[in-house]
């Protein structure tokens, strides 16, 4: 969700240049509330499991998207699938450009023997360059924000009572893998500290997360799940009118950073040059784990790869500054 919430940024910069162009955004069903915001864009959902199934699949997908008559085509995923869609336009010679993953400096950046660690070009920057190639002058540097959504009676009810006077700060503790997760156990010391005086909302999904989250919901009084909310545009409401987001490398970050929420991010055995920053973070709001320590941080773009004696390198995080940190942003 992650890649799919950064493209935000850059499809406001395409829209305000070229304000009559027709978007038309292909992905799956569950990510449509993150387009909400956009005039002239179409959502196009696609299920793998059940309509567009393997190569047979590809092939009606292709079918599909040629009844829209698109005139350019932009691959901000390239996979294996993008790459068959890909070959397919082109043998009917349609204009299309995908994105360069930057796939042999990676390797560099994340191999554990003569790593070469300097930055990567943001993903931002990268789906940009795709729509360059395809014609459009896209700057980032021209970049406008919208504004927060307004919190739908639905939502409030679901939350229940909180504090109208109180500040509001989203904790999404979790990660798709465990190298990116910080110490569930330092996670409640800085949500029992932040929640003294803020209404803190907790994110996070599926029955395992939703565990944790409940305890600690349960355990002290200003602290509310957004976990139950049940849906991703319940979710945004409450993420955009946020004052301040701690999120793991995680979608939750890109999330807030898309509505102008300062974001807070820790990490793992990623980093911040893989990347996949939040859109213009502040330097001083990414905390990383000790390189000196553990010298083959970052291990992978996703956390996937835990190398012997690496699994608790976020403890190397210290967790006063964060709470430091936290606390002269909401001021």
């Amino acid at each position: 969700m992650g890649d799919v919430a950064m493209m935000v940024p850059v499809l406001r910069c395409l829209q305000n240049s070229y304000p009559n162009c027709k978007i038309t955004v292909i992905s799956k069903k569950f990510y449509k509330p993150i387009f909400e915001e956009f005039q002239n864009l179409a959502f196009f959902e696609v299920d793998f499991k059940k309509e567009y199934v393997g190569f047979s699949g590809i092939l009606k997908l292709f079918k599909d998207l040629k009844n829209l008559k698109p005139t350019h085509i932009a691959d901000l995923h390239s996979v294996i699938r993008t790459h068959l869609l890909r070959f397919l336009f082109k043998l009917n010679f349609y204009k299309i450009r995908s994105l360069d993953k930057q796939r042999s400096e990676r390797k560099k950046l994340f191999r554990s023997k003569n790593k070469i660690f300097k930055p990567l070009t943001p993903n931002h920057y990268k789906y940009c360059e795709v729509l360059n190639r395809l014609g459009f002058d896209i700057d980032l540097s021209k970049h406008q924000f919208g504004g927060s959504l307004s919190i739908g009676h639905t939502t409030k009810t679901k939350l229940g009572e909180f504090d109208q006077k109180l500040k509001w700060v989203g904790i999404a503790p979790f990660a798709s893998f465990q190298g990116k997760i910080y110490p569930l156990d330092l996670t409640q010391k800085l949500i029992a500290y932040l929640q003294q005086d803020h209404n803190v909302f907790l994110f996070g999904n599926g029955e395992y997360e939703e565990s944790k989250l409940e305890v600690w919901t349960k355990s002290y009084k200003n602290v509310l799940g957004a976990y139950k909310l049940g849906s991703l545009r319940e979710e945004l409401e409450i993420i955009s009118n946020l004052d301040l987001m701690v999120s793991m490398d995680s979608a939750n970050g890109h999330l807030a950073a898309n509505y102008n929420v300062p974001v807070i991010s820790l990490w793992g055995l990623t980093h911040p040059f893989g990347g996949f920053a939040p859109f213009l973070s502040d330097q001083k709001n990414m905390f990383v784990s000790d390189r000196i320590k553990f010298p083959k941080i970052p291990t992978s773009a996703y956390g996937k790869k835990i190398p012997k004696g690496y699994r608790d390198v976020m403890r190397t995080i210290d967790l006063n500054e964060v709470i430091a940190r936290c606390l002269e942003i909401l001021k």
